[in-house]
């Protein structure tokens, strides 16, 4: 599929065929993809849960999801979590097939980029989310699956229910399938004009 039919024909499709299976080849595809996303000096914070137990989904959804069809429905189901501390947890491997020089010069601009500021930490960790979501999106509707991005859940106790080590945050879940029911018309996209800022916004 062309990239911008991807991105064109993406929708949040709400409905799935609960007895669609994804193949492992498939998923691995999916999986592959995904962490072809870019992450801030390559440090990969993401970490990708995937609710694969029905009765662990079935849980989720009646106690933590608003009782949402797309966590027990869809064909697979990954919630991204990142580790806020992965800039520091042995940085050199995340440049481990560069001369040693250039990685010990990423290493080092790495560790004064990150250290001390905590809020930098957490903003990274969940920018770099939202690009593996969307790179996640993109890929499984080039494969013909449709998919679903939730933040719909109560984050809290989800974290507890997984186990959420310290340092970690959580991001949305993405649904993936085969849809059984077409989305809502598209509710329209703001004008450019109204999107778009030339070099810097307009004094007060």
């Amino acid at each position: 599929m062309n990239t911008f039919d991807a991105i064109y024909g993406r929708r949040a499709i709400k409905h799935f065929d609960p007895e669609h299976k994804i193949s492992a080849e498939d998923e691995q595809k999916l999986l592959q993809a995904v962490i072809q996303s870019p992450t801030s000096y390559n440090v990969q914070h993401w970490r990708f849960v995937v609710l694969r137990d029905p009765e662990h989904r079935a849980a989720i959804r009646s106690d933590l999801g608003f009782d949402q069809t797309q966590i027990t429905d869809a064909s697979l189901l990954i919630l991204f979590t990142a580790d806020t501390q992965a800039w520091q947890k042995q940085p050199e491997r995340y440049w481990a097939e560069v001369p040693e020089e250039i990685q010990a010069m990423m290493v080092g601009m790495m560790q004064d980029f990150h250290q001390g500021r905590e809020w930098l930490q957490r903003d990274e960790a969940q920018r770099s989310i939202g690009m593996a979501m969307q790179t996640l999106m993109l890929a499984a509707q080039a494969m013909g699956y449709q998919s679903c991005p939730m933040i719909g859940f109560d984050i809290e106790r989800l974290a507890d229910a997984i186990n959420l080590p310290e340092g970690y945050v959580i991001g949305p879940m993405v649904a993936i399938g085969k849809g059984t029911k077409a989305p809502w018309p598209k509710a329209g996209q703001l004008p450019l004009q109204e999107l778009v800022i030339e070099d810097r916004f307009a004094a007060v």
